[in-house]
Formats: structure tokens, sequence, C-alpha cells
């Protein structure tokens, strides 16, 4: 049974009410009705949170997204309010705290692919197609898209697996109206993301978003383009027909399916903790993907 290893006891905060602890966030709500989300140094993998934490890990995602964000603004409003603390908050919650507005939420993962890799991957290996979607023949892992596909996806409980789904699901769950929405934005979005992650010699393969309504608007949610909810990859290593280096948790996953961790996968038992040198090749991997992206050193 995955989920938390450690399940954390949320900080109590006046003025703040504690609504849901999720793999990485801590959701509250302030009296004024607005969320207020505040990334942890947590990590997971293969469905569980685990119980090392990454430092500065919370800080580099709220971070990037802030600077993603920006860059977005005119294709899809955020939902980001403000990054001040709320009063009486922790100081340690300074950099990883965002104010936001409270949304009705569309219950999807908004996924769109450029390369084929991951769970995409194996569903074109046998039946060529990726949630339903015809793909030409011959692609490998690594492989470019002819063009971006919008391969949405159930938003599951900390634990439980995220499940693809086709368009056709979507528009029965959500209305035609609104998954048309979603498909557009979710598209928009990434290739806009992937123009620039390209410039910077960075590859987007795939990124999942989060949206809700203000009203009849559309609005932009959660972490945006992170190394937590995208896969970037070196342009100058990309080599389609393997696995790909990547800025993200990989060696996190690499250790854990390795001998020296001693975990069996397929078990019950919750994973160990990380070693020192897994915990800070991972925080190096996100802080140069932060550093690339936005083009300004970490501090």
């Amino acid at each position: 049974m995955s989920g938390f290893v450690e399940k954390p006891e949320p900080t109590e905060v006046p003025g703040l009410v504690h609504l849901h602890t999720g793999k990485v966030r801590e959701l509250y709500q302030n009296e004024a009705g607005d969320l207020v989300m505040v990334a942890s140094d947590r990590i997971s993998a293969y469905d569980w949170v685990l119980p090392t934490e990454i430092p500065d890990k919370g800080r580099v995602l709220t971070q990037l997204s802030l600077w993603w964000f920006d860059q977005l603004a005119d294709l899809a409003p955020g939902h980001v309010l403000s990054t001040e603390l709320p009063p009486g908050a922790p100081a340690d919650w300074a950099g990883r705290t965002l104010v936001c507005k409270s949304l009705r939420m569309v219950p999807v993962e908004c996924v769109a692919r450029g390369y084929l890799t991951g769970s995409g991957l194996v569903e074109y290996n046998e039946s060529r197609t990726v949630c339903g979607l015809a793909l030409p023949a011959g692609l490998v892992d690594g492989s470019e898209l002819p063009a971006p596909i919008f391969t949405p996806a159930t938003k599951a409980e900390v634990g439980e697996h995220d499940e693809n789904v086709s368009y056709e699901e979507v528009a029965r769950q959500v209305g035609a109206d609104t998954a048309a929405q979603l498909r557009q934005a979710t598209l928009a979005v990434y290739s806009r993301a992937r123009d620039i992650a390209r410039d910077r010699g960075i590859i987007l393969a795939d990124t999942k978003f989060e949206f809700g309504f203000d009203g009849d608007t559309l609005v932009l949610a959660d972490e945006v383009l992170t190394p937590d909810s995208s896969r970037f990859w070196p342009v100058d290593q990309w080599q389609p027909g393997r696995a790909q280096p990547s800025y993200d948790k990989q060696y996190v996953r690499d250790w854990l399916t390795s001998p020296e961790s001693g975990w069996d996968r397929g078990s019950e038992q919750p994973p160990p903790a990380l070693p020192q040198q897994v915990v800070d090749a991972t925080r190096a991997k996100y802080v140069e993907a932060y550093e690339r992206l936005t083009g300004t050193s970490w501090s």
C-alpha cells in the first residue's frame, strides 16, 4: 500500500484552515476565502512520498512556477494573487508560499506530450496509440511526435496512479465545451513553453497542467512547468531510442530500483531513506533546471 512513508503533521497558523496534505504541498484557506499553497521539500517516487526531503526543492518549484506564470499570462491567466506570507506564518514558508484564487477546479490532469516516453510509450508499443490517438509507426523512446498531443488523465489520490483517459471520456465527464477549452489551452501553453525551453537548451518532452474556473474564465492553477510536473531533457544529449537524461528525480528512481537500496518495488514495504549523494544530486538537477530556464542564479 503506497502513500506517505511518514505523513507530516500540518503547521498550525492563526487565521488559516488546513484543507489538504498533498504529495508536495500543504493547502490552507485564509479568512478571505483565498487558498494558501505551501510547497514542501518532500519528494515522491513510484507512488510513495519518501521519508527524505530535498533541500530547497519547495522554493525551486514555487519560484519556477512564478516565472512561468509570467511567461504565459497572455495565453492563460494564473491563479496567483500574492507571494506575501500570511500573518503568523513561520519564516521558513518564505519563498515557497503562494496565495491563490479559490477556483472551481476541473478534475482532469491536462497532459501535453511533444515526445514519446513514459506511459505514452507503453501504450504506443501495445497499440500504436496514446490515449486513443493514433500515431505513426516506427517511433521509439524519446521520438519527437509529428505535433503535440493532448493526453488527459484522471487526477488520483496520494498513493494512487493517475489513469490516462481518452478525450471523449473527458468530454463525457466535464462537458464538450469545457473539454475543448482544456485541450486548446493545454496545447497553446505547452507550445509556448516548449519554444521558450528549447531556446535555453532544454527539451520539454511532456508536462501536465491543472485548470479551474473563476466564473466563466479558465485559469491556470497549481504548479506550472516544474521538474515535478514535466519531463525536461538537455537538447545536446537527446538521442531517441533510449531513456533520456533529465532534470528531475531520476536519480531517486534509479537508486530506489538499484540493488544498493535493497527495496523491492513490487512489495508493499515502504522505500528506505535516501543517501546523501542521491539527495545532493537531485537538488543539483532541480537547481540547474531553474537556472537554465530562467537565466538567473539560484541563491
